[in-house]
């Protein structure tokens, strides 16, 4: 008994120290993000804390740019990539873990070998083609390169495959046809892997930075991480931090908002996904 207890005591000690390191520098961009600029700039040695807190720096993230509008870019950016990602990987998977046809093995295997192609190389052959389409400047030339993802059809691919058969050959016999099988049976028992890749293709949207800062120059077509590029280029950020900082709460909210409402469909997903039989 002396032993467990040790045990857990010093099992919790060492999260309760990884928490605190994983969680100070959230605290420290909120920290910072409240403090006034004469404050932050007054402080030779950084402090931990404050007796004057501000939401002035937040104002001020909204006026010296446009944050409003890369907002409501980045929700049509998240929501239209993410829709024809869903459809695409749910007919993929669908595709490889049912469907009968000639070199399936062989096409998936070299569907999954696309993993190992470096992204860098990725984004420079995008570029290219985007920009011979004459798509550069607009919201289908930022969606485009995005709507589909070697690692989320193989997911659900392995999802869909711990179906037993025996299911779909009793729909197969009652006449179902397999757009109806696959809506009708196979959706809702995958549901929670679905939404996990659901939640997962949002917060790396949301979080999307070199293909938009790539593909666009124009501010109407910005997004939330060009919006805090913008803000270090135009110099308010390197005189400004806590205004800087504060775009940053901002913009990471809905993010983590997300995560905390669907943190356990998200880790049931990714297990259900990852365990096959």
């Amino acid at each position: 008994m002396k032993k467990i207890s040790i045990s857990k005591i010093i099992t919790y000690a060492l999260l309760s120290v990884w928490a605190l390191m994983v969680l100070f520098p959230f605290y420290w961009m909120i920290l910072t993000s409240v403090k006034s600029y004469s404050a932050y700039n007054s402080e030779w040695i950084p402090k931990l804390y404050t007796f004057s807190p501000t939401l002035k720096n937040y104002l001020d993230a909204f006026t010296q740019v446009p944050l409003a509008n890369y907002f409501v870019n980045t929700i049509i950016f998240t929501i239209a990539t993410t829709a024809i990602m869903l459809v695409v990987t749910v007919l993929a998977a669908f595709a490889f873990s049912r469907l009968n046809f000639r070199g399936k093995n062989i096409v998936f295997t070299i569907f999954l070998s696309l993993m190992m192609i470096p992204a860098e190389l990725v984004v420079i052959t995008n570029f290219v083609t985007i920009t011979d389409m004459n798509l550069r400047n607009t919201f289908l030339g930022l969606i485009l390169p995005s709507v589909t993802s070697v690692f989320y059809i193989y997911l659900l691919k392995e999802n869909f495959s711990q179906i037993p058969d025996e299911l779909y050959y009793a729909a197969k016999v009652d006449g179902t046809s397999d757009l109806k099988y696959l809506f009708k049976v196979m959706i809702p028992i995958c549901k929670p892997t679905i939404i996990t890749i659901t939640i997962l293709k949002v917060i790396e949207c949301w979080n999307s930075y070199v293909w938009p800062r790539l593909i666009t120059d124009d501010q109407a077509y910005y997004l939330v991480s060009n919006g805090i590029q913008e803000i270090r280029e135009n110099g308010f950020g390197r005189e400004n931090i806590p205004a800087m900082m504060a775009a940053v709460c901002v913009i990471s909210a809905p993010l983590i908002v997300i995560f905390l409402i669907f943190r356990k469909k998200i880790m049931s997903g990714v297990s259900r996904g990852g365990i096959k039989g």
